[in-house]
C-alpha cells in the first residue's frame, strides 16, 4: 500500500526537497503541504494521510502544538486511524524531545536528512513503531532525570497488566525491538507484538514512543536502570 504523507514545514524550499524524494518511491505519495501548524491542521483532516513531517518552529501555530491538538482529540476526527507525526527540524533538541513526545510524536528527523534516511524514516513510522536515535534517547533519559519523582497515581494503571505485560513495557521503555525482547524472554516475536499491542490497550496508549514515556514516567524504569 502507499504511504500518504502531508509535509507541514514554513520553509518552501523543505517542501518542496522533501515532495520531491519522497515521490521518487514507489510506495510513498506526498498528497499535500501547509506553511504552518494551522494550515497543517485544516491540509490533516481533509487529506487523512499516513504520516505527518511536522516542522518544530513555525510562525502561526508551532509543530508542537500542531501535533498535540492532532493527536489529543481536541479536532475533529473521523473513524480512520489518527496519522503518525514526525517531526522536523534542523535545531538542537534538548528543549523539544519530551514535549514532543508527550504531544504523541513518532519521532524526530534533522531537514538534512538524505534521500534514504527520509524514506526509511516515514516507512518507520508509517509501520507504527518510534524512530529515536540513541543521542534522542539519551536526552529523553536526562529528561526524565531532570523532572525527579515519577507521577505515582499514573502508576496505578500498571496494575491491570499482566507480569508479563509488565515485564514486556520495561524492556521496551529500556529502548529494546521486538526481536531483542523476544530473545530476552525466549519467546516468538510475535508473542511480544501481542503482549505489546494488549498493554497500548489497557493503558490507553497509541504507540512506542508514548509507551516508553509512560514507563519512564511512572517509574516502571528509571535512567541509568
Amino acid at each position: 500500500m502507499t504511504i500518504r504523507v502531508v509535509i507541514v514545514d514554513d520553509q518552501g524550499m523543505v517542501r518542496t526537497g522533501f515532495g520531491v524524494l519522497l515521490n521518487a518511491q514507489p510506495d510513498i505519495e506526498v498528497v499535500g503541504e501547509a506553511v504552518n501548524g494551522a494550515e497543517g491542521l485544516r491540509a490533516i483532516a481533509e487529506l487523512r494521510p499516513d504520516v505527518v513531517l511536522m516542522d518544530v518552529r513555525m510562525p502561526v501555530m508551532d509543530g508542537l502544538e500542531a501535533t498535540r491538538r492532532l493527536l489529543s482529540g481536541d479536532e475533529p476526527a473521523e473513524d480512520e486511524a489518527l496519522p503518525k507525526v514526525l517531526m522536523l527540524t534542523t535545531f538542537d533538541l534538548d528543549d523539544y524531545v519530551y514535549e514532543a513526545l508527550r504531544a504523541g510524536a513518532s519521532g524526530f528527523l534533522l531537514k538534512d536528512a538524505s534521500a534514504t534516511e527520509l524514506s526509511d524514516a516515514v516507512r518507520v513510522v508509517a509501520a507504527g513503531d518510534a524512530l529515536l536515535s540513541p543521542s534522542i534517547t539519551k536526552r529523553l533519559i536526562s529528561e526524565f532525570s531532570r523532572l525527579g519523582a515519577p507521577r505515582q497515581p499514573a502508576r496505578k494503571q500498571l496494575d491491570a497488566l499482566t507480569d508479563r505485560e509488565t515485564e514486556v513495557l520495561a524492556l521496551v521503555a529500556r529502548g529494546l525491538s521486538n526481536g531483542e525482547i523476544a530473545a530476552e524472554l525466549v519467546v516468538a516475536e510475535q508473542t511480544v507484538k501481542t503482549h505489546f499491542g494488549r498493554i497500548l490497550m489497557k493503558l490507553g496508549l497509541r504507540d512506542r514512543p508514548q509507551a516508553i514515556v509512560y514507563a519512564y514516567e511512572v517509574g516502571l524504569v528509571t535512567p541509568g536502570s
